[in-house]
C-alpha cells in the first residue's frame, strides 16, 4: 500500500511539472480548433508558468496553518478539476483561465507532496525523489503531449491527467506528516535559484523552439516531433549515473552542464539540413546538461534549509519565472526573423517556379495556387501540399510538378531553419550566462 501511495505522489509531481510544456506540440491544433490567434494561443503555455511562478512562494505559507496531507489533497483536487475544465474548454479565454487555476492547484500539490515524500522516505531520499520526478516530468511533457495530440486530440492531454490526480487525493490523505516550522530558519539560496532561473530560460529553446521548428518549420507530425525530442529526457536520465561515475564536484558539474546546454543549442542553430538526424547529437548535449544541472541546483537550494516547503517554493518560482523569461525573450526574436524571411523566401519560390520545366500556363496555375496558400497561411511557414494537390495538370507535367514541390519544400525548410537560428543562439547565450553565475566567486564571509 505504501508503495502505491508514494508512486501516486511521484506521478502527481511529474504531471504538474510536465504541464509547463505539455501543450507545446498541441498549440497548432488548439489554434485551429478554437479559432484564435498565435499571440492568444501562446498564453496557454505562458499562463501556467507565470501563475505557478507567482503563487509558489505565497502558497508555501499555507503549510503553516494546515497539514501537508490536507494541502496536498486540496491542491491535487483543484489540479484535477482544472485539468477537466481545460479539456472541456470551448474558447481560448476559458482554456487560459483553466490553465491558471491548474497552476494554483499544482503549486499546492507540489509543495504538499514534497513534505509527504519526506515523511515517507526520509529527508534525503524524499527530496531526491521529488526532484527526480520533476526533472523527468519536465523532460517528458512535450513528448507525451505530442503523442496524445497525434493519436487522439489536444483535449486528451488534460483528460489523461484526471484519473491519476483523482487517485492521488485519497493517497495523500493517508500519509501523516508534521506541519512546517513557523519561522524562517534560513535565507533562500539566491545564487542557486538565479542560476536555475537563467538556465530555465535557456532550456525554453530546446523544449519550445525545437518542437516549433520540427512541426511548423520542417512540417513534421506531432508524433514524429514527440519521438524526436524524446532524446532530451533520455539523455537527462543518463546524466546522473555518468556524473556519479566521474565523481565531479557539484559546482563543476553544474558549470559543465550549462556549457553542454549551450553547445547543444548552438548545434540546433546550425543544422546542415532539415533531416531529423541532425538534431540528435545537439539534443544529447542538452539532455546531459539538463540532467547535470536542474536537480543539482534544486538540491543546493533545499540543502539543510528550513522550512523546506518555502525553499522548494523559491526553486519552483525561479524555474517557472525563467521559463516565462525565456518565452518573453526568444519568441519575439524568432517571430521577427520569420517575418523577415518571408520576402526572400517568396523571391526564391518565384525563381524556382519560373525556372521549372513546365508549360507557361501551368506555371501560372502553380503561381496562383501558391499565392493563395501563402496568403492563407501568412505569418507561418506554409504547407504547399494543398496548393499542388489542387492543380489540374497534364499527367506528363506531374513529375516536373512533383520535383518543383520538393524543391520548394527544401527552400522553405532552409528559410525556417535560418529564422530559428538567432533564437537558438540567444538560448545558448543564456546558458553561458547561467554558467557564469556558477563560476563567479561568491562573497567572502568575514569572521
Amino acid at each position: 500500500m505504501r508503495r502505491v501511495v508514494t508512486a501516486l505522489l511521484v506521478v502527481t509531481v511529474a504531471l504538474v511539472l510536465a504541464d509547463s510544456a505539455v501543450v507545446t506540440l498541441a498549440l497548432p491544433e488548439i489554434l485551429l480548433e478554437l479559432d484564435t490567434t498565435v499571440g492568444e494561443v501562446a498564453w496557454v503555455l505562458i499562463s501556467f508558468n507565470l501563475v505557478l511562478a507567482l503563487v509558489a512562494v505565497p502558497t508555501a505559507w499555507s503549510l503553516r496553518v494546515t497539514s501537508p496531507r490536507v494541502a496536498s489533497a486540496v491542491g491535487i483536487a483543484v489540479f484535477a478539476g482544472a485539468s477537466a475544465w481545460c479539456a472541456a474548454a470551448g474558447t481560448i479565454e476559458v482554456l487560459v483561465a483553466a490553465r491558471c487555476l491548474q497552476a494554483v492547484g499544482g503549486a499546492l500539490a507540489l509543495l504538499g507532496c514534497l513534505e509527504l515524500l519526506v515523511a515517507s522516505y526520509g529527508e534525503r531520499r524524499g527530496v531526491a525523489t521529488w526532484i527526480t520526478a520533476g526533472v523527468v516530468g519536465t523532460g517528458l511533457g512535450p513528448v507525451l503531449g505530442g503523442l496524445l495530440t497525434e493519436a487522439i486530440s489536444w483535449q486528451a492531454i488534460f483528460v489523461v491527467q484526471v484519473p491519476f490526480a483523482v487517485l492521488a487525493v485519497p493517497a495523500a490523505l493517508t500519509v501523516a506528516a508534521p506541519r512546517e516550522p513557523p519561522a524562517d530558519r534560513h535565507r533562500p539560496a539566491v545564487r542557486a535559484n538565479l542560476t536555475l532561473a537563467v538556465l530555465s530560460a535557456a532550456l525554453v529553446a530546446a523544449s519550445f523552439l525545437l518542437v516549433l521548428l520540427l512541426v511548423e518549420g520542417w512540417r513534421r507530425s506531432p508524433a514524429t516531433a514527440a519521438v524526436t525530442v524524446s532524446v532530451v529526457p533520455l539523455a537527462a536520465l543518463a546524466a546522473r549515473p555518468l556524473a556519479r561515475a566521474l565523481r565531479t564536484p557539484p559546482t563543476v558539474e553544474v558549470a559543465v552542464g550549462c556549457f553542454l546546454v549551450a553547445g547543444g543549442l548552438v548545434g540546433l542553430a546550425v543544422p546542415p539540413s532539415a533531416h531529423l538526424a541532425w538534431t540528435v547529437a545537439p539534443q544529447v548535449l542538452v539532455g546531459l546538461g539538463l540532467g547535470m544541472t536542474v536537480d543539482r541546483l534544486t538540491e543546493r537550494a533545499l540543502e539543510q534549509r528550513l522550512p523546506r516547503a518555502r525553499h522548494a517554493a523559491w526553486t519552483i518560482g525561479a524555474r517557472h519565472a525563467g521559463i516565462v523569461l525565456g518565452l518573453a525573450l526568444l519568441t519575439p526574436v524568432f517571430t521577427a526573423d520569420l517575418r523577415e524571411a518571408e520576402a526572400p523566401a517568396q523571391e526564391a519560390v518565384t525563381a524556382l517556379v519560373i525556372d521549372a520545366p513546365l508549360r507557361p500556363e501551368d506555371k501560372v496555375a502553380v503561381a496562383e495556387a501558391l499565392g493563395r496558400q501563402l496568403q492563407a497561411e501568412r505569418g507561418q511557414v506554409p504547407d504547399l501540399a494543398p496548393a499542388f494537390a489542387s492543380l489540374d495538370l497534364d499527367p506528363a507535367e506531374r513529375p516536373a510538378a512533383d520535383d518543383l514541390e520538393r524543391a520548394l519544400d527544401d527552400q522553405l525548410e532552409r528559410a525556417a531553419t535560418a529564422a530559428f537560428r538567432d533564437s537558438f543562439l540567444l538560448g545558448a547565450g543564456l546558458a553561458l550566462l547561467a554558467m557564469l553565475t556558477v563560476a563567479l566567486p561568491g562573497r567572502r564571509r568575514h569572521p
